[in-house]
C-alpha cells in the first residue's frame, strides 16, 4: 500500500461540515478527501429548508436553544445547544460573506421563515427551497480558491490508522488508482449520515454510516445510534432516493391530508407544525391504514409554486404532478441521523487525533429529535470550530499500526440490508422486528464479511433493541411509553487502537 505523510489535518468529506472545517484550519495545509466531485453525493447540497439562527428582532439565541432542547426530548446537552445557538447569527454572516445568497428583506436584512417546533421565524433560506446547494456552492468556490487546501475528489474512507500510543494518525483511502495510507496531524471525519442504509430515504444513497463504523472500529465511542429522524414529507413518486418536499411548505400553510381530504393531525392552523417524529408517525399511520398521505399546497401556495419553491415544483413536474392543482403523495423516509460518533463542540472524539463533525457526529445538540434546520447550522458552526481545533493539533508520536480493511458489500447484499432497515428500523419499531433484523444482518455478514455499512446498521439496531421506551425519533410499538429519566445510549469503541497496535 502506498503511504504519504501530510503535514496538517486530513478532512474526510466534502460537504458543508468538511469544507467549513477545512477553510477554518488555515494556515495549516489541509487535505480534503471526497468520494465524488464536490456538490455530488453530499446531503448538505440537498437540504431545502435553510439555516436556523436567531436573526429577528423578536428572537434570541436563548429562545432558539430552548426550542432545540424541547425538540430533543430530554437528550439535548444544554451547554452544546447554548454554544450552537449563540454562534448562529455569526455563522450566517460568515456564510453570507463567502457568497451564500440568502434571501433578504426590503431593508437588506435576512428573510426568515417559520418551521415546525420553532417558536419564532428564524430559518434563513435561499430561493425558497434551495439553501443547501446555494450555501455549499459558495463554500466549494472558496475551497477551490484556497491555497492551503488540496482536494481529492476520488477518495473513499476504508479504515482509520492508529498508533501504539492510542491515537488516530491517519486513514486508508481508496482512490481510483488504488488504496493509499495518509498519515496526518489530525483526522476530521465529515462523512455524513446513514440514510443510504434505508430503502426509503431522502439522502444520497452513498451515505451509509461508514465513517461512524470506522470510528467505532478505531475505539471511538458512539452515542445514541438508534435515533433516526424520518422526514414526514418525502415525495412518494417511485424514485430512489425520494425527493423532499421541504418543511417550509407547511410553514407557509400547506396541509397534510388523506386521500379523502381529511386532515391527518387536525384542522387547527398549526396542527401540521408539530415535531417531526409526531408528524412522521401520523403520515406512517395513514399509509398503513390504507388512507394514503398527501401534502396539499393548492390553497397556501398555489400559483406561486414555481418561484416560491422551485426545487419542489421541478421535482413534482418530473414525476408528472402539478402541485398547483394536485396534492403531493408523501411518505415518511429516513432523513437525518441524530446519533453518531460522540464528539464535543470542537469535534473532538474519545480518541486523540480524531475529530467528527456534521451528521456523522453526535455533539449533543439534536438529542432524540433534531429541530428543523439546525443541521446546516451545526455543520458550519461546529465545522469551523473543529477546523481551528484540528489546526492546533500536532502530529502524534507512536508506531503506526496498519489496519485491517473491511470488505465491501455487494449490490445484492446492500439491497437486502436497505430493505431490512426500512422494514424493522423505520418509523415504528418492535422487539420482534429488531431481533429479526439482527439475525438477517448476521447472515449477510456471514457470507460477505463485516462491511462498514453492516457494522453501522448493527450498532443502530442493537441500540434500538436495548432502548425499551419511545422517545423522539425512536418509537417502539411494544414500549410506547417514555421513561421518566432520559438516558443516553453509549457504545464504547470495539477495542482500543493502542491495544491492537501493541498486539
Amino acid at each position: 500500500m502506498r503511504r504519504i505523510v501530510h503535514d496538517g489535518p486530513l478532512v474526510i468529506g466534502g460537504g458543508l461540515a468538511g469544507l467549513s472545517a477545512a477553510l477554518e484550519a488555515r494556515p495549516r495545509r489541509v487535505l480534503v478527501v471526497s468520494p465524488e466531485p464536490l456538490l455530488q453525493a453530499s446531503a448538505s447540497a440537498w437540504a431545502q429548508g435553510g439555516v436556523a439562527a436567531a436573526l429577528g428582532g423578536d428572537d434570541a439565541p436563548e429562545l432558539h436553544a430552548a426550542d432545540t432542547r424541547a425538540a430533543g426530548a430530554g437528550l439535548v446537552d444544554p451547554s452544546a445547544a447554548a454554544v450552537l445557538t449563540a454562534e448562529g447569527p455569526a455563522t450566517i454572516d460568515w456564510l453570507a460573506g463567502l457568497g451564500a445568497p440568502f434571501d433578504r428583506n426590503a431593508d437588506g436584512g435576512f428573510a426568515v421563515s417559520l418551521e415546525a417546533a420553532h417558536s419564532r421565524a428564524r430559518v434563513a433560506r435561499v430561493g425558497g427551497d434551495g439553501a443547501g446547494r446555494a450555501v455549499l456552492s459558495a463554500l466549494v468556490v472558496a475551497a477551490r480558491a484556497a491555497r492551503h487546501l488540496t482536494i481529492w475528489e476520488d477518495g473513499r474512507l476504508l479504515a482509520l490508522v492508529g498508533s501504539d500510543a492510542g491515537t488516530v494518525v491517519g486513514a486508508v483511502i481508496q482512490r481510483t488508482d488504488g488504496p493509499v495510507m495518509v498519515l496526518a496531524s489530525a483526522v476530521i471525519l465529515a462523512t455524513g449520515g446513514v440514510g443510504g442504509l434505508f430503502a426509503e430515504t431522502t439522502t444520497p444513497i452513498a451515505l451509509r454510516g461508514e465513517g461512524l463504523a470506522a470510528a467505532w472500529l478505531a475505539g471511538a465511542e458512539v452515542l445514541d445510534p438508534e435515533f433516526v429522524q424520518f422526514h414526514p414529507t418525502a415525495m412518494d413518486v417511485g424514485l430512489d432516493p425520494m425527493p423532499l418536499a421541504t418543511e417550509a411548505l407547511r410553514g407557509e400553510g400547506a396541509r397534510l391530508i388523506d386521500r379523502d381530504g381529511r386532515f391527518l393531525l387536525g384542522a387547527e392552523p398549526d396542527a401540521d407544525l408539530k415535531a417531526r417524529d409526531v408528524v412522521a408517525r401520523a403520515v406512517h399511520r395513514a399509509r398503513a391504514e390504507g388512507r394514503g398521505a398527501f401534502l396539499d399546497g393548492r390553497a397556501a401556495v398555489g400559483a406561486h409554486f414555481p418561484e416560491a419553491f422551485p426545487a419542489v415544483f421541478a421535482a413534482c413536474l418530473r414525476a408528472g404532478i402539478d402541485p398547483r392543482e394536485t396534492p403531493i403523495p408523501i411518505a415518511s423516509a429516513a432523513h437525518y441521523h441524530m446519533g453518531g460518533i460522540a464528539a464535543d463542540v470542537d469535534g473532538r472524539t474519545t480518541v486523540p487525533g480524531l475529530f467528527a463533525v456534521g451528521e456523522c457526529a453526535a455533539t449533543g445538540v439534536h438529542g432524540a429529535n433534531r429541530l428543523a434546520s439546525n443541521s446546516l447550522l451545526e455543520a458550519a458552526a461546529f465545522g469551523r470550530r473543529a477546523g481551528r481545533a484540528a489546526a492546533d493539533t500536532e502530529k502524534r508520536q507512536g508506531r503506526v499500526s496498519t489496519p485491517d480493511v473491511p470488505p465491501a458489500l455487494g449490490a445484492d447484499d446492500l439491497a437486502a440490508l436497505r430493505r431490512i432497515m426500512s422494514r424493522d428500523m423505520g418509523v415504528v419499531r418492535d422487539g420482534a422486528g429488531l431481533v429479526r433484523a439482527l439475525a438477517e444482518l448476521d447472515a449477510i455478514a456471514g457470507r460477505s464479511g463485516e462491511a462498514l455499512s453492516l457494522i453501522a446498521a448493527r450498532l443502530m439496531v442493537e441500540a434500538a433493541l436495548a432502548r425499551r421506551e419511545s422517545r423522539g425519533g425512536h418509537h417502539r410499538s411494544d414500549f410506547p411509553q417514555t421513561d421518566a429519566a432520559a438516558v443516553h445510549t453509549r457504545a464504547p469503541g470495539r477495542t482500543s487502537i493502542k491495544a491492537r497496535a501493541a498486539a
